[in-house]
Formats: structure tokens, C-alpha cells, sequence
């Protein structure tokens, strides 16, 4: 098999030497195929440096320059005129073919993860992809004159996906389940991190950030880098204890994490040693800053190409048996340990009409196979038994007091969770009187809103809210519900937000029922521009989405580090949800997972774990679950009011005016005191 391959990678290349060389016809798509088949002959290249060890012998300039080689053509100010955009493709190739060729230029570019990785069956698939629609082309103008149909161009791009759908799958779960000893892993945890060509060695991105992250946890303490792993891995230990779950069960973590942060992810692969976990770290669990967040924006959806009902069921008939394979593996795998990273500028996209878009069926089919996916792997990863982690840290993209900002994160990661879970209890006693909790904004801000809450027939042990201390979501900070859906009403508005790295000016959106029946943002001069933005990016191709959680966060010192040092804007959703009452569109926090009872620190159970929607579970899956869960948070300074009602009218006001006036809570306007007097 291994003379088989050899000989093919040398025809494939020979082929696409003379191709790079010279392509049939001097014209548009002449130029398109002999690019094309440049950075395949490319990717030969790095195929050989790694297989034959010579790229572990470059220098730090050799490095760089590859990755330049690997990369430069997608970085802002070369991208606008590379095949890569769609809209450049267009401009050369046409309406028709312009942005097919551009996403057949993205699929090829997957090619540097399996050269580095040495997957060779999928890295020799992509010439074989290229050759064949190639060779339709080379045809139809040699014989014929004529471009080819396209959709019989397309059909080619179909059989690809469809054949080798199997082999990407395994891949998939493989890569998910099984902790095996890896190329990536080997690197983590043999590497000489004071030596930085380390971070070449992975195959992706290395910008400035990726480089002074790793220079800088160079010259952190030990002990520090210890702190830091272990707040990261011990939240992984008590998520499993808070939820009434075995770890003991478990024999694997997956770990994800951005390159740089090497030291801190070998501590932590040490830890979870010592309870029983080994470590899987491969392609998808680590990652570097994009190279262009436009480009990953851009092709977002070009599997509008091949996604129709029988590639969905292929890919799921696939993907289960991948699971089965690998069924045992999956029952003892734990649940990912998320280590984020921010800092860099906002971003707030184009949106560019050549970009491949998916009419209502397609959303609604690629839902579905969310959907359906989602299910398969809740039948071999149990939802019930397995849990998980996040925490964030910053890049020095943050700015330019960096190191303070990232000690004033390693000390918000590490408040004392006993306090603030004594304060938010204060909290969830008055929560657990009220009917229903009003919400009002100031200061421009136009929310108002009420939000229903369950009824408790045992207030005695049972209670509405959870206790969020640090465990899953790292720092502590916020007591949450899934609000009854029914007489939840009303405006939700921020005049700012990111969400999921995207910008959201002015966004406003109406419940009613509990359900968003309408919303706005101010990014586009066109409503309906904004309107797709929102459907696309926090719907998530939905018509509608339910209110699945409200919550009050408490971290005011986080708030207050970030106003200190102006980096709101930078703040991911897991440190910005604690910094204010948020409301989650999509699935409730105890999504598929409803029937396991979970309790509060004082032993009462967490009653509000399911909403009318959810609930609809119990007749058809499919119509309980969105797959989806977006948190939209309102800053304190925005917030002009948050109060219980209680049945018989009373009111108990929580916090007025951006600050906390409920007898109990008076600690947590500390930091805004401290602040107000720097």
C-alpha cells in the first residue's frame, strides 16, 4: 500500500507540475488552474519537509518564511486579490464559476493540516479532486470550445464529498474520543518551548500574538503556571462533582487551547493524570488567531455546494459508523477542557453578495443535520455522564499593559468562590419569592422586559436559580434560570455587544411568549442586512428562538478591570456574561441534560431546568432542541433596574441605577468604589 501511494503522490505531482507550468488555454480559467495547481505542488512540498524531518532543521527566518508561503495570500492586503475571496474569484471567473472556484480554493487549503499531520490518504485526495475537474475543463475547451456544464462541475465537487465522507468522519471521532500519542501531542509535550521554532511545527498561523504569548509564559513563575493550570483543571473536577457526576468513569479529557499557551497545557496534562485522565490534543483542539477573520467569515458557507438530504444522511450514516467503532472510547470520554483566548479588535464583517449563501431550505437542512448530529453523539457520548470546563486568558493583542491585564485575569479566575456564593445565595432567596423579574435600561439603553419564572410547589428544597460559582465556567459570577417561557415579554436592547467575535451595534430584539418575534441592529445601513446578520449569526438560520436562560452576573471586578483598562469590547462571552444580567437565546444551560437533578450548595434543587419548548422532547427531539445557546449581556451602566415581583405585588429591588441594592449584596459595589476613587 505504501509503494501505492508513493507512486500516486509522484504522478499527482508530476501532473501538477505541468499544469503549474502551462494550462490548456491562455485565458481566465487557464490562470485559475495554473495557480491552483502552484499551491498543490506547494503542499507537496511541506508534505515532504515533514515526512522527511527537514522542516526540524530550519531556522527561525526559514520558519517564517514558510509560513508566509503557507499563509500570506489569506492576510489582510494580499487576500483582496487572491482566488480565496470570492469576490476577487468572481471578478476573474465570472458570476457562475467565480464563487465555486474560490470555495474549491478554501477545500484545497485543508491540505497544509493533513501535510502536517500526515493523514495521506485525505492529502491525496485533494489533487485527485483538482485533476478530475480539471481534466472536465482541459475537455470540453480542447474538444469542444466551451466551458463545461456546471453542474456537472459541481457534480464532481458532490462524488468528492460523498466518498470520502467515511474517512472524515472517523477522523472526526477519532480525533474526539481517543487520546492517542499524536504528532501534535508529541510536540506539546516534547518541545523545547524556550526554542519558539516550536510553534512553526503545527502547521498553522504563527502571528506576533502566537510568538510574544509564548516568549511571555516563558518567563512567568512556575508556580504561577501552576495557578493557572490548576484553576483550569480543578473547574474540570468539581463540574463532574457540582452535577452529581463519576469522574472515576472517565479515561479521557480533551484538550483545547490557542498556540503559545504550551506550558500552561503540559501542567495541565500532568493534572489530569493524576485523577485518571489522559490527554487527547490534536488538529481542531489547538489553534492560532485566523490569519483574516473576513475569510473564515467568507466561506462560512460553502457547504451549500453539497449539502442537500442525501449527503446529510451520509454524513450521519458515517458518522455513526465512526462511533461505533469507537463506541467504548467514547463512553469513558470525560468532555472537552476549553482554554480561550482574547484580545484581539473587534471585528465587524463585510458582507459581500459573490459569497456562497443557502436559500431558507438549505438553513433549515443544515439545522437539521446540527440537530441530528447532536443526538447521534449524545447516543454514544452520554450527556448525563460527561461535563466540561472553559476558561480565557488574554493575548497581548489585548494591549499595551498586557501583563497587567493578564495577572488582573489570573486573579479574577481565582476569587474566592465562597464569597460570592454566599452573596448570590442572598440573591436566589429573594429571586425564589418572586413571580416574575423586571428589567429596565438607562442611559439610552431600551430594554424592558419581563421575565417569567417557574412556580416551586416545595420552596422548602426546591429553588429557581443556580449558584454558579467557578466549576464549568471559569470565573465565578452569576446565578442563572431557564425562564418559564409563557408572560416572558418584552424589549431586549444593548447599544453594544459581541457575540461569538461578532460586532452588534444598537441590537435589539422583542420577545413575546418567551420567543423572539423580531430584531434589529445598526450594523448595515439596510435593515435587512442587519436582520440577516442577526438570523445568521444569533439565530443561527432559525425563524425564531426561545429565551433559554436569565441570569444575573456578579464579577462587578471584572466589570471594573474591564473599564479600567478599556477592553470591554475585547472580553469574551464568558468573562462579559458575568458583568450583568444576560439573556441566552436558543437551548436552555441544561440542554438534553434535564432529567439529571442538580442542587445548590445549600442541598435545594434547581427546579427551572426545563422550558416549554424543551419539554416538547418528551414527543419529538427534534422540535425540543436548537443547538444553540448566545449569550447577550446588558452592562451594568446600562442597567437602570432589575427587581423581583412577587405575586401579591411587592417588590424587591436588586439593582438600581448599575449597582447592587438588595441588604446582603453590598460587597459587590466594592470594586466600583475602588475604581471610582483611582
Amino acid at each position: 500500500m505504501e509503494n501505492v501511494r508513493n507512486e500516486l503522490r509522484a504522478l499527482f505531482y508530476e501532473r501538477l507540475c505541468e499544469i503549474k507550468n502551462g494550462a490548456y488555454a491562455d485565458n481566465a480559467f487557464g490562470t485559475y488552474f495554473m495557480a491552483e495547481a502552484s499551491w498543490l505542488c506547494h503542499l507537496f512540498h511541506v508534505w515532504d519537509m515533514v515526512e522527511s524531518g527537514r522542516l526540524f532543521d530550519l531556522d527561525m527566518e526559514e520558519l517564517e518564511t514558510l509560513n508566509q508561503e503557507n499563509y500570506g495570500e489569506i492576510l489582510p492586503g494580499n487576500y483582496e486579490e487572491s482566488y480565496a475571496d470570492p469576490a476577487y474569484a468572481t471578478a476573474k471567473l465570472g458570476e457562475k464559476y467565480g464563487p465555486f472556484f474560490s470555495a474549491l480554493h478554501t477545500q484545497m487549503r485543508q491540505g497544509l493540516g493533513y501535510a502536517y499531520d500526515g493523514e495521506e490518504e485525505l492529502f491525496l485526495s485533494l489533487p485527485e479532486l483538482f485533476l478530475e475537474i480539471y481534466g472536465a475543463f482541459e475537455f470540453q475547451y480542447g474538444e469542444l470550445k466551451e466551458e463545461p456544464p456546471y453542474e456537472e462541475i459541481k457534480r464532481i465537487y458532490y462524488s468528492f464529498m460523498t466518498d470520502y465522507a467515511e474517512l472524515r468522519s472517523e477522523k472526526q471521532v477519532r480525533e474526539m474520543v481517543v487520546p492517542e500519542e499524536n504528532k501534535a501531542k508529541k510536540r506539546v509535550m516534547t518541545a523545547d518551548l524556550c526554542d519558539l521554532r516550536y510553534l512553526y511545527y503545527f502547521g498553522e498561523y504563527v502571528s506576533d500574538s502566537e510568538l510574544k504569548t509564548a516568549a511571555f509564559l516563558n518567563t512567568v513563575s512556575e508556580e504561577k503556571i501552576k495557578t493557572m493550570a490548576d484553576t483550569f483543571t480543578e473547574g474540570y473536577r468539581i463540574g463532574f462533582a457540582v452535577t452529581n457526576k463519576d469522574i472515576s468513569i472517565k479515561k479521557c479529557v480533551g484538550i483545547f487551547y490557542n498556540l503559545g499557551f504550551e506550558r500552561v497545557v503540559r501542567e495541565a496534562v500532568k493534572n489530569f493524570e493524576k485523577i485518571g485522565l489522559k490527554s487527547g490534543i490534536c488538529r481542531g483542539h489547538y489553534q492560532s488567531l485566523p490569519a483574516n477573520r473576513q475569510y473564515v467569515f467568507d466561506h462560512r458557507d460553502d457547504d451549500v455546494l453539497f449539502m442537500d438530504k442525501a449527503y446529510m444522511n451520509r454524513k450521519l450514516e458515517t458518522m455513526r459508523v465512526a462511533f461505533e467503532k469507537y463506541k467504548d472510547e467514547a463512553r469513558v470520554y470525560g468532555g472537552p477542557a476549553l482554554m480561550e483566548v482574547f484580545g484581539e479588535e473587534p471585528f465587524s464583517p463585510v458582507q459581500k453578495k459573490e459569497c456562497l449563501t443557502g436559500d431558507d431550505r438549505y438553513q433549515k437542512m443544515k439545522v437539521e443535520f446540527m440537530s441530528h448530529s447532536r443526538r447521534l453523539r449524545n447516543e454514544y457520548i452520554i450527556e448525563e455522564e460527561r461535563s466540561f470546563t472553559i476558561i480565557a486568558f488574554p493575548t497581548p493583542d489585548v494591549g499595551e499593559k498586557f501583563e497587567e491585564i493578564f495577572d488582573e485575569i489570573i486573579r479574577i479566575n481565582t476569587l474566592d468562590y465562597s464569597l460570592y456564593q454566599k452573596i448570590q445565595q442572598t440573591i436566589i432567596d429573594s429571586l425564589d419569592l418572586a413571580e416574575y423579574v423586571e428589567i429596565k435600561g438607562q442611559n439610552g439603553n431600551r430594554t424592558d422586559l419581563r421575565v417569567q419564572l417557574i412556580p416551586l410547589n416545595n420552596p422548602e428544597k426546591e429553588t429557581k436559580f443556580e449558584n454558579c460559582v467557578a466549576d464549568v465556567n471559569i470565573p465565578v459570577g452569576e446565578v442563572f434560570t431557564s425562564p418559564r417561557l409563557t408572560g416572558t415579554n418584552g424589549i431586549l436592547h444593548v447599544s453594544r455587544v459581541f457575540l461569538n467575535e461578532l460586532e452588534y451595534k444598537d441590537l435589539e430584539m422583542h420577545f413575546e411568549g418567551g420567543m423572539v418575534r423580531d430584531y434589529r441592529c445598526g450594523n448595515f445601513e439596510k435593515e435587512e442586512e442587519g436582520k440577516r446578520y442577526i438570523k445568521d449569526n444569533v439565530l443561527m438560520h432559525h425563524d425564531t428562538l426561545p429565551m433559554g436562560e436569565f441570569a444575573i452576573g456578579t464579577n462587578t471586578t471584572a466589570y471594573v478591570m474591564a473599564e479600567k483598562y478599556d477592553i470591554g469590547a475585547k472580553l469574551p462571552i464568558l468573562i462579559a456574561e458575568k458583568m450583568g444580567p444576560h439573556f441566552a437565546v436558543g437551548d436552555t444551560c441544561y440542554s438534553q441534560t434535564e432529567d439529571v437533578k442538580v442542587y445548590n450548595p445549600d442541598k435545594k434543587e434547581i427546579m427551572a431546568r426545563d422550558n416549554e419548548v424543551s419539554l416538547l422532547r418528551k414527543e419529538d427531539p427534534a422540535k425540543a432542541y436548537f443547538n444553540c445557546h448566545t449569550d447577550i449581556t446588558i452592562p451594568y451602566h446600562e442597567l437602570g433596574l432589575l427587581q423581583a415581583v412577587c405575586e401579591d405585588g411587592t417588590k424587591i429591588e436588586i439593582i438600581r441605577d448599575g449597582r447592587f441594592v438588595l441588604p446582603g449584596t453590598e460587597e459587590l459595589n466594592k470594586p466600583f468604589s475602588k475604581f471610582i476613587q483611582n
